[in-house]
């Protein structure tokens, strides 16, 4: 899984050298927001998607909308899940996985040091609401939601081209407790 990852990330550095944009100057402060409240959500604990009590949870089939809201306010392209999709947890977890490790690649083009610290945020984030799921079954389709998330729905070619910044990202997201969890 992580061998074509990362064969990925090396092959979209150099698609990604002439891309010209500007930093959005609330890109990383919706980065943390977003790790703050998705953690919850994929559990379906206090603090959800929605703030405060009883934020909904994945699968609901309505609550990821106010996750992928901000997503898309940077990224546009991000897809909404499809009606066949819809409220399944593991499509939906996908879906905003894929959408935060994204705009996380798309910091890391500007920030680097910024971008590897909310990439180690993220996935202490994930392997923790993971470990906070209630019963098994719930943590296998959370499993299979992030398993999806990054295979699927991540665009390496968002990635920086600073050697440094993406061995330092794709690092945090081999580290060993993350992979065990999911593997």
């Amino acid at each position: 899984m992580f061998r074509s990852f990362t064969s990925q990330f090396a092959a979209a550095a150099e698609a990604n050298a002439g891309a010209k944009k500007e930093l959005s100057p609330a890109l990383r402060p919706d980065i943390y927001l977003l790790i703050d409240k998705t953690k919850g959500w994929i559990t379906g604990s206090q603090g959800g998607a929605g703030g405060g009590g009883g934020g909904g949870q994945a699968g609901d089939g309505v609550s990821y909308g106010a996750l992928l809201t901000p997503i898309q306010k940077h990224l546009p392209e991000t897809k909404k899940l499809g009606l066949e999709s819809f409220g399944q947890p593991d499509s939906e977890i996908a879906v905003i996985v894929g959408g935060i490790t994204n705009l996380i690649l798309e910091l890391s083009r500007w920030e680097g040091m910024s971008a590897g610290m909310a990439m180690r945020t993220w996935v202490d984030s994930l392997v923790e609401g993971y470990f906070k799921a209630s019963s098994e079954s719930r943590k296998d389709l959370i499993a299979k939601g992030i398993l999806r998330g990054l295979n699927q729905y991540t665009d390496a070619t968002l990635l920086t081209k600073d050697f440094t910044t993406r061995i330092q990202i794709i690092t945090c997201l081999k580290t060993g407790k993350f992979y065990n969890v999911l593997s």
